[in-house]
């Protein structure tokens, strides 16, 4: 996508990517995911020499919303954008992280509503929300031409885990299944583990239902 910057920082004990989204042209940017590590993020930003404006979350587990508060401390009145099916998980963080020993600010509730369909831009970059519900009930991707910021449904090599309360096995089938429908060379940016394409993914994951697997039989 031209003029349109990516970068990101693998933050917190869960080596989550917290993505920043830049409009160069514009000078305008987006955070995606701030997961922990706030002043990592911030210099992230620093470098760039832009201020986000926004916060959109794919979803509310607790690595991927550590960074929130301190965030908007930093840019006060930057806006939380999050489908409203996650905002149980989004509530329960601070006790999710305590159950893992693990320091955590609780965030304020987001401050707007993600929905499917949704239209959400980066400047000129549009986006698109589909809402992939299964690995946590309000999960969303942002998909731009052929690109995903996926969160945690699609890794390289893997998928997200589905055995976390809210987790939804069946639904989260239904999900793989539906990026499966995306093109070969979309690139998906996950929030762990480093970028893939839809098609490297399609060839080679073992853990996508097996009617989406190139190469699989189809029934009649």
């Amino acid at each position: 996508m031209q003029r349109l910057l990516i970068d990101h920082v693998t933050v917190g004990p869960f080596a989550e990517n917290a993505y920043l989204l830049v409009d160069r042209e514009a000078g305008v940017g987006v955070l995606v995911d701030p997961g922990d590590e706030p002043d990592a993020i911030v210099a992230m930003a620093a470098r760039h020499r832009v201020a986000p404006s926004a916060i959109w979350l794919t979803h509310a587990h607790l690595d991927h919303i550590g960074a929130v508060q301190a965030i908007r401390r930093n840019w006060p009145g930057i806006p939380v954008h999050m489908h409203p099916a996650d905002a149980p998980v989004f509530e329960r963080g601070a006790m999710a992280a305590a159950a893992y020993g693990i320091p955590f600010e609780q965030p304020d509730p987001p401050d707007l509503p993600l929905a499917e369909g949704q239209r959400i831009a980066v400047g000129s970059h549009e986006f698109t929300v589909w809402h992939v519900p299964g690995h946590a009930p309000g999960h969303v991707v942002f998909i731009a031409e052929a690109l995903m910021i996926g969160g945690d449904c699609l890794f390289a090599g893997s998928v997200g885990r589905t055995d976390f309360p809210g987790c939804d096995k069946e639904a989260f089938n239904r999900t793989l299944t539906r990026l499966m429908t995306l093109e070969d060379r979309c690139v998906v940016l996950p929030g762990h583990g480093p970028p893939t394409t839809i098609g490297a993914e399609r060839a080679s994951n073992p853990f996508l239902p097996p009617a989406v697997r190139r190469g699989s039989p189809i029934e009649a």
